[in-house]
């Protein structure tokens, strides 16, 4: 079968797909947005290349799993601030009659909320928390990975709940020589199916990514950079209210938006620094993160983010560290493993 057929037809079906997508206005389920690993959230949290053999990275591109994932488990876990905490899995398998899936569960939970009524009287508590439930399927042709996730997303308030029916579709192309590895994801495409008990069908969290990922052969780095939101030029945000700058003759002058600043708020750059196959050291910026939570008077570390992966035996053990704001960082530790392995040496 040609290559092109089957590209071609999958090219076509997200971006139709993604034209159904609104721009602007509140978006639901917005906590699919968030990095569920530590390896992708070192790398600045937008990533459609960096796949390796991590199953974590399928939720960033499902056209990443591939054969070095079979069989691997990989758990996360992710402390916010407060009582705010998010967990994920992921396990990687291939059938000889249905090829090769991925099934993932990702759970974010608010902590407690103390219920009053109208005059402030306290009536009980609730809980507030969203999950995810996903499959993805992927196929190879020649040097390319097709691959898309079918996901149901639950948000649950005080008992009541919202109901989102959503898939992603990413192709992948591996250079079959060199270290180099080009991406493609339309992520969150979608239908709002059950909304919130007296509240309105909202939009799905939509976005377009593009990156690419190349080691180059005689250097211990493989660097990344990845454009995401590319339905949209402008995302530069200015606040109305927020007071400018005063000119010589005491006149106020308005913040303007910049093209330079336009574009880069597209782009994410991650780095893994390969000092073994068992140890490696992440880096990543993420210049929209920059610019919409640095505060006024400092910036921080925010948009940057710190990461690490050493694997001991059958083990590997993965370590991000994320800053969102200059009061501090969120941090991310997955641990992932081959269950064959395991199995083998207990058999033996």
């Amino acid at each position: 079968m040609s290559l092109h057929k089957p590209l071609l037809t999958f090219l076509l079906l997200s971006l139709t797909l993604a034209a159904q997508a609104q721009v602007g206005g509140q978006r639901g389920f917005t906590f699919l947005e968030l990095p569920n690993s530590a390896k992708q959230a070192a790398l600045g949290g937008v990533n459609v290349t960096a796949g390796a053999h991590d199953v974590s990275m399928v939720a960033a591109n499902p056209a990443l799993l591939h054969a070095e994932m079979d069989h691997q488990l990989s758990l996360s876990y992710i402390g916010y601030l407060a009582d705010i905490k998010q967990s994920s899995v992921a396990y990687a398998f291939n059938t000889a009659k249905h090829g090769r899936w991925a099934a993932g569960i990702n759970y974010l939970n608010y902590g407690d909320f103390v219920q009053r009524d109208a005059t402030g009287a306290v009536e009980g508590s609730f809980t507030v928390n969203d999950y995810m439930l996903s499959l993805t399927h992927a196929r190879h042709v020649e040097a390319f990975t097709l691959g898309a996730t079918a996901k149901v997303a639950v948000s649950s308030m005080a008992g009541s709940q919202a109901v989102g029916l959503l898939a992603d579709a990413g192709v992948a192309f591996k250079h079959p020589e060199k270290d180099l590895t080009v991406g493609l994801a339309f992520k969150n495409m979608g239908y709002h199916v059950k909304p919130y008990e007296g509240g309105d069908r909202q939009p799905m969290p939509f976005d377009a990514q593009l990156g690419i990922s190349y080691k180059p052969e005689h250097m211990p780095v493989r660097l990344s950079l990845t454009a995401h939101r590319l339905y949209q030029f402008d995302i530069v945000y200015l606040d109305p209210n927020a007071p400018g700058q005063l000119d010589e003759n005491g006149n106020e002058v308005k913040e303007e938006k910049k093209l330079a600043d336009k574009i880069a708020r597209h782009f994410v750059l991650g780095a893994e620094f390969i000092f073994s196959k068992n140890f490696q050291v992440r880096a990543g910026y993420n210049h929209l993160r920059r610019r919409e939570l640095r505060l006024d008077t400092a910036s921080g570390g925010a948009g940057f983010s710190l990461g690490a992966m050493l694997r001991v035996r059958a083990f590997e053990l993965s370590y991000g560290s994320a800053f969102f704001h200059p009061s501090g960082a969120t941090h991310y530790i997955t641990l992932s493993t081959n269950t064959q392995t395991i199995l083998k040496k207990k058999s033996i």
